[in-house]
């Protein structure tokens, strides 16, 4: 057996702290090499102590500074750095093989299209990275012969769905369609005018899942939803048409794919973000991801209703971005990370999160997006234009 090297990028968020709870129950297969985190310097403390990585990094320097000392005076010799550029670093170390992107947002797009160019096996979790520069992203995978499985429950499900080299269009497959499901949020069956006074901790309060506050609110507007659709194009070669959301509340179902023969394959499993996580780190093996086999009899009904974008708009400005294609995504991720923030800080109404998404996306011209450094200008401008906006109203 092979022992594998991990960083892990944004180890102390959801999929962070749950991809540690599966490398810790296999220490004869997995060894950490570096963890990343924003500001957490204290969980990143705890998993320090815990997984002993080679390389830890932090934003700012106060916090690696203080971390420093915290691992001197526990007799550790973990290596703190800070900054992007080391998190590029950990990504594309010489010692590290496998890549867990987990970073949140157009943050975490740099160190994992790093990790992608050093041929690393990349877990995606930050859907940012393909929504921004989808062509470009997998264009590099191609080239430097990355390995690249997907995280998020809904792709990791169809990518177990559909035959083993499934690029080249779905139709070279007999694969009609691709249904991605969606819990619905906890504002299923909402009216849009019943979802004007909704507070950022009814939004974080997912009935079914257990995230950080930025995708908890994505998924209560339906924009995860959207990013999903799109990192979808990207990651099975299809086109925006040939993707239709299902709203499936149990969330036991992760996704679909449709046959021309009429088939359709599923994968189901109890809602909890190991089981993905496991299936990236062993592929093409399988190992236990401490989840309970999901129990039929427990779940007893199974319910599918079509999204609402009527009250949920955000899912419909996703799907034309990626319609629109070159630097409309980037954009479309842009407004939406500026208006989330302004939400969960009260500066914003929830409703209010599409119209500046929409407005944003109407101001900005659409460029190709054949280069990276057009990409990121086109993110830096519609952040701008995002923050004008807030401020003129």
């Amino acid at each position: 057996m092979t022992l594998r090297h991990v960083t892990v990028l944004g180890a102390t968020g959801s999929i962070g702290t749950s991809t540690l709870d599966v490398l810790g129950r296999h220490p004869e297969r997995y060894r950490v090499h570096a963890l990343t985190a924003h500001h957490s310097r204290e969980a990143l403390l705890t998993q320090c102590r815990r997984h002993r990585p080679a390389v830890a990094v932090l934003d700012v320097e106060e916090d690696a500074a203080w971390l420093r000392g915290q691992l001197a005076e526990a007799g550790l010799v973990t290596e703190v750095r800070t900054g992007r550029a080391a998190l590029v670093e950990v990504a594309e170390a010489r010692e590290v093989d496998t890549v867990m992107s987990a970073i949140v947002g157009a943050a975490g797009l740099l160190p994992t299209l790093a990790a992608v160019k050093a041929g690393k096996r990349v877990l995606l979790a930050n859907k940012e990275a393909l929504v921004m520069s989808g062509a470009l992203f997998m264009e590099a995978v191609e080239r430097y012969g990355a390995t690249l499985l997907p995280i998020d429950s809904e792709h990791n499900a169809i990518y177990q769905c559909l035959p083993a080299d499934h690029r080249g269009g779905l139709g070279r497959h007999g694969v009609t369609q691709l249904l991605l499901t969606a819990s619905g949020g906890p504002f299923r069956g909402w009216s849009r005018k019943e979802l004007v006074s909704v507070t950022p901790d009814q939004a974080c309060a997912h009935p079914n899942w257990s995230m950080g506050r930025k995708i908890s609110v994505d998924s209560a507007t339906l924009m995860n939803k959207g990013l999903e659709l799109i990192e979808a194009c990207w990651l099975f070669d299809a086109r925006p048409d040939q993707i239709q959301v299902v709203v499936h509340p149990q969330s036991v179902i992760h996704s679909m794919a449709s046959y021309s023969d009429g088939s359709v394959i599923a994968q189901l499993g109890n809602p909890d973000m190991r089981t993905p996580i496991a299936y990236g780190l062993a592929w093409p093996e399988r190992i236990d991801a401490g989840v309970e086999t999901l129990d039929l009899f427990q779940i007893a009904r199974l319910d599918f209703e079509p999204a609402d974008e009527m009250a949920f708009p955000c899912l419909r400005l996703a799907r034309e971005a990626m319609a629109t294609g070159g630097t409309a995504p980037a954009v479309l991720n842009a407004a939406n990370e500026v208006a989330v923030d302004a939400f969960l800080a009260g500066h914003l109404g929830f409703t209010d999160i599409d119209n500046l998404v929409a407005r944003v996306r109407d101001e900005r011209p659409v460029a190709p997006a054949g280069d990276l450094e057009t990409i990121l200008e086109a993110d830096v401008l519609a952040r701008r234009a995002a923050y004008d906006w807030l401020a003129r109203h």
